[in-house]
């Protein structure tokens, strides 16, 4: 039997949850097109034929600008440890900048452990690809997969390389299981991913959500936000925003989940050590 342990690096919004999702072939992790999605780990399990490998979709690397901003990139660097691949996702809509090279040298695995991965062919032209190509191959990984997550052009034969280069060693997971991640946490992800998608500006960012109450299949999801004008806006007209997230959140539950949302002020809690730990990050 052979298992690999595998880090999906990389900056904030260059495509880690989408690929994780294409690769493991479930929706494990929220997907937005907002920076900073990601907060926390995520592993996925993807097992075929003697081979497991358990990706771990960690949280763009960024400059932060709070506590929870400090607490995320440590995460993610926490995530780099002990790891036996890391692919290094890179947007090919972007030129490779300082941002990507400082991700670049603090991955834990060089040479034969590093995957350059060229994400966004979908949005880019041949030549930009090809510069993007050009431009990470002063990084001594010891393959360069351009591809995309969002259509999964070229995730078929990174997942082949990533097989064949798993070592030896026993499972973590049972064969059918997809991710390690909590029900409880999973559903107040999948609000939060509903949420960003219809909220607007910088609200996104002050908003966490949390399940307060989980009793068979009726669900309570708090929503928590920094300021008294962000509950409204997350209410929205006559509860129009927060009937709308409803709405799209339970599209993803199982049949019968009885899901409420309510929304609390928690005031400037991203810059509050303790509020961050209840939150889960």
């Amino acid at each position: 039997m052979r298992c690999a342990l595998i880090a999906l690096a990389g900056r904030p919004n260059a495509g880690k949850s989408t690929l994780l999702n294409r690769l493991c072939g479930h929706k494990i992790s929220i997907v937005s097109d907002k920076p900073q999605t990601t907060r926390f780990p995520v592993r996925g399990v993807r097992s075929v034929g003697d081979t497991q490998l358990v990706f771990v979709d960690t949280p763009g690397i960024h400059k932060p600008v709070s506590m929870l901003g400090e607490v995320v990139n440590a995460n993610a660097i926490d995530a780099l440890v002990d790891v036996d691949l890391v692919c290094l996702v890179v947007d090919a809509t972007a030129p490779f900048g300082r941002g990507d090279q400082w991700v670049a040298d603090r991955l834990p695995a060089a040479g034969a452990g590093t995957i350059v991965v060229v994400n966004k062919t979908d949005r880019a032209s041949r030549e930009r690809v090809m510069r993007q190509l050009v431009a990470t191959s002063g990084l001594n990984a010891s393959a360069y997969f351009p591809i995309s997550a969002l259509n999964g052009e070229g995730t078929g034969d990174l997942l082949d390389h990533l097989l064949a280069a798993a070592p030896e060693g026993p499972w973590l997971f049972p064969d059918d299981m997809v991710t390690d991640l909590a029900e409880d946490v999973w559903i107040a992800e999948l609000v939060r991913e509903q949420l960003l998608a219809v909220t607007r500006d910088e609200l996104p960012y002050s908003i966490a959500t949390l399940v307060s109450e989980h009793e068979g299949n009726h669900v309570i999801v708090d929503i928590i936000v920094e300021r008294d004008s962000q509950k409204g806006m997350v209410i929205g007209k006559g509860g129009s925003v927060l009937r709308e997230v409803g709405h799209l959140a339970r599209q993803h539950l199982p049949e019968g989940m009885y899901l409420e949302l309510r929304v609390k002020v928690d005031k400037e809690w991203q810059r509050r050590p303790d509020r961050i730990r209840r939150l889960g990050y």
